[in-house]
């Protein structure tokens, strides 16, 4: 099995999904015997018992303990959903939505978080005046933070990298739609070379962090900056940690 198969194989979500599945027989098994006892079973205890032995599997399995609680609704949502009898159509539109919103979030464990003005303006301070930078936000979402540093620094190069589709184009309308010079990209930030930027900007996950330090710290060039929004990376203290003004997650600082 390749390495990109192997992680794949390996992220909570698609071990979620194959427990989903697998808890399927199980439940028939549950729901036959108690009615062979004389229990009937409706289509909602049949949920019920799917979402327990879901839970359990993943429980055992050792995920997170918010994937119980998901594996645990997940079956009485479907039945919910189910009851209303809303038009198939509806349910394929709100997939694909999701599908271009979050694209491979079960393989990266980054789902979208925007970051805020707050953020925006620590990032700002933290660039070197008097020359022009180039910065890149990996994981750039609707382009929030981008748009803004090119409208305050349009001597530098702003660029933001997004894996999913949608906030990619967004972004990518919103700087047409304003003459801004900020640039975006789709594609997966591992592929870039953290060397060609100044300062690199991460609003990942916890999940993404150990990953992020052993790239930067492989590719980042003396004088460079690592900014992370709210997540520690494990092992590597940061040089400087920004509490925002009022509330607010801290931003943490790395210099190379």
């Amino acid at each position: 099995m390749s390495l990109a198969l192997l992680r794949i194989w390996r992220t909570p979500a698609l071990q979620a999904l194959l427990i989903q599945a697998g808890a399927f027989a199980p439940t028939l098994a549950v729901v036959f015997l108690l009615a062979r006892a004389g229990v009937p079973v409706s289509y909602l205890g049949a949920a019920v018992v799917h979402g327990v032995l879901a839970a359990g599997l993943t429980w055992w399995r050792g995920l997170a303990r918010w994937w119980c609680a998901i594996q645990l609704a997940f079956p009485l949502a479907l039945y919910g959903a189910l009851m209303l009898a809303l038009p198939p159509l509806l349910f394929l539109a709100a997939f694909v939505f999701l599908l271009t919103l979050y694209w491979s979030t079960f393989r990266t464990q980054v789902p979208y978080y925007p970051s805020g003005k707050r953020a925006w303006d620590e990032v700002a301070a933290l660039l070197p005046p008097g020359r022009a930078v180039s910065m890149i936000d990996i994981g750039s979402g609707l382009g929030g933070l981008v748009l803004d540093l090119a409208r305050r620094r349009p001597e530098s190069r702003f660029t933001g990298i997004e894996l999913a589709p949608l906030p990619w184009l967004a972004s990518r309308i919103r700087a047409a739609a304003i003459g801004s010079s900020a640039s975006f990209i789709r594609g997966d930030y591992e592929q870039l070379d953290f060397g060609d930027y100044d300062l690199v900007f991460a609003y990942l996950s916890p999940a993404a962090m150990s990953a992020l330090w052993r790239k930067a710290s492989a590719e980042m060039r003396p004088g460079s900056v690592l900014v992370s929004y709210e997540f520690l990376i494990t092992g590597k203290a940061p040089d400087l940690t920004i509490a925002p003004i009022g509330r607010g997650p801290n931003v943490f600082v790395w210099h190379f």
